[in-house]
């Protein structure tokens, strides 16, 4: 059960960094469908999980400073109530 509430929190991760990496402008939709699946295909053949902003930058559709914000942007979300701005 442990295994599946880390995959449903990673999952979850993964969409809402999305999410605000679309908002921003920094990404498209297509680009977050097509590397959601890349991260699952290879969680699926490795032994290690690979982040959502690390498949982005690989593939050069953001930048480290995207990211950056990005991330800055869900720590701010996880510390305000969801109704909150």
């Amino acid at each position: 059960m442990e295994n599946e509430n880390e995959l449903d929190s990673e999952i979850q991760y993964a969409f809402l960094f999305g999410e605000i990496a679309i908002m921003k402008g920094f990404i498209s939709a297509e680009q977050l469908e097509q590397a959601l699946e890349e991260q699952i295909s290879y969680d699926l053949s490795h032994e290690h999980h690979k982040l959502i902003g690390e498949i982005l930058l690989e593939k050069g559709w953001m930048t480290k400073d995207q990211i950056a914000i990005v991330l800055e942007k869900l720590i701010k979300n996880q510390q305000q109530p969801l109704n909150a701005k």
